[in-house]
């Protein structure tokens, strides 16, 4: 590893064994910052530390720290007297338990480090407590105290070094209450396969291969308005919608990510596409006028048999004279039937009025002489 200057000098206490460290910090920001800038003259702004008594600018060598107290007052606090605080982390790392890596919540880490050993003497108890915790594939708990605070850290086996991360307080951790959406929603298995076909078809990735595109963007910025050239324009992406068909939006991502890895699009086979076929107008209206004929004909079936009924009252009342013209009147006056009912009608309606002129016909010859 490159020389990097170690920021905190100390120890690991793992019981009875001390082991001299020094702690280098694991990462490092690549993000690019600005001044604060005139924007009429593009003068520098800096800021300028006043003494509030004096009202006169003061040097850092002039500098401490101070605690506020409630009623405003300034309580000076020493570099010295912070450095011999009475806890026996001040310059140990104490590790208090060994626990699963996955008894660690993510949430709960911060800064990463790593313990580079403090010469010759630390190699053996330093190679020792990285073998200890690869072979029972734990994690060690400690406390340690930086920068005017006790803090938690997790000790863990990176390569052939021993690297820390330190650990928020749990009740430094807000709970996630009041964050999830507060409506029932039904997610249907479906809509889960296809959220599954999404994942597969993403896959894995080379964290490697990741890089800070917006860094890069802002580089080539800067380096062509140095060269007094326009800077490159970046095109706006699409403005996204509200997704109205979740189903439909997981389709399309799915076959995106396919064509990004450069698979065929005969793969979408794989897919499971969750909304069943739907009839076409066509046959949604063969159906209807299917159905629509078969009703008129039970209908027309039913009207005849009603008007043949209603007709038939008649011919066993040919003798009753009024009542067979009330008769006859309800039925002519009845609402209009089917062709097929209309022609069963009319037939039958011919027949009763035969049978009744026969009735007046045959009713003069008995009268009495």
């Amino acid at each position: 590893m490159q020389h990097v200057r170690s920021i905190w000098n100390g120890a690991i206490s793992f019981g009875l064994v001390s082991i001299p460290i020094k702690l280098v910090n694991a990462t490092e920001s690549h993000s690019i910052s600005f001044r604060q800038i005139h924007t009429e003259d593009g003068g520098r702004v800096r800021y300028r530390k006043v003494c509030e008594l004096e009202d006169r600018e003061v040097s850092g060598a002039e500098i401490g720290k101070g605690y506020e107290d409630a009623d405003g007052t300034i309580i000076p606090i020493t570099d010295e007297e912070l450095s011999h605080l009475p806890i026996p982390t001040a310059r140990t790392i104490e590790i208090v338990a060994f626990v699963p890596a996955d008894r660690i919540d993510p949430l709960q880490m911060s800064a990463a480090y790593y313990l580079a050993s403090g010469g010759a003497p630390a190699a053996k108890p330093y190679t020792l407590l990285r073998e200890a915790l690869k072979r029972n594939n734990k994690v060690a708990i400690a406390k340690y105290a930086l920068r005017g605070r006790e803090r938690l850290g997790m000790l863990r086996v990176v390569g052939d070094a021993i690297a820390m991360h330190s650990l928020l307080w749990p009740d430094e951790v807000r709970s996630p209450e009041g964050v999830a959406p507060d409506v029932e929603v039904t997610v249907r298995d479906k809509e889960l396969d296809l959220a599954d076909a999404l994942m597969d078809t993403l896959g894995e990735v080379d964290l490697a291969d990741l890089h800070d595109e917006y860094r890069e963007a802002l580089e080539e910025v800067i380096a062509a308005k140095a060269a007094g050239e326009t800077p490159p324009e970046t095109p706006s992406p699409a403005a996204s919608g509200k997704v109205l068909d979740l189903m439909a939006a997981l389709e399309k991502s799915v076959r995106a990510a396919k064509e990004s890895r450069g698979e065929e699009a005969a793969e979408e086979a794989d897919v499971t596409h969750l909304p069943k076929r739907r009839a076409t107008p066509k046959e949604t209206g063969a159906k209807k006028s299917t159905s629509t004929r078969a009703k008129k004909t039970a209908a027309s079936a039913s009207s005849a048999r009603k008007s043949t009924s209603k007709t038939a009252q008649p011919e066993r009342k040919a003798s009753g004279g009024a009542g067979q013209t009330k008769s006859t009147a309800k039925t002519t006056t009845s609402k209009p039937a089917p062709k097929s009912a209309s022609k069963s009608a009319s037939k039958s309606t011919s027949k009763g009025t035969a049978k009744k002129t026969q009735a007046k016909k045959a009713t003069p010859r008995k009268r009495p002489a």
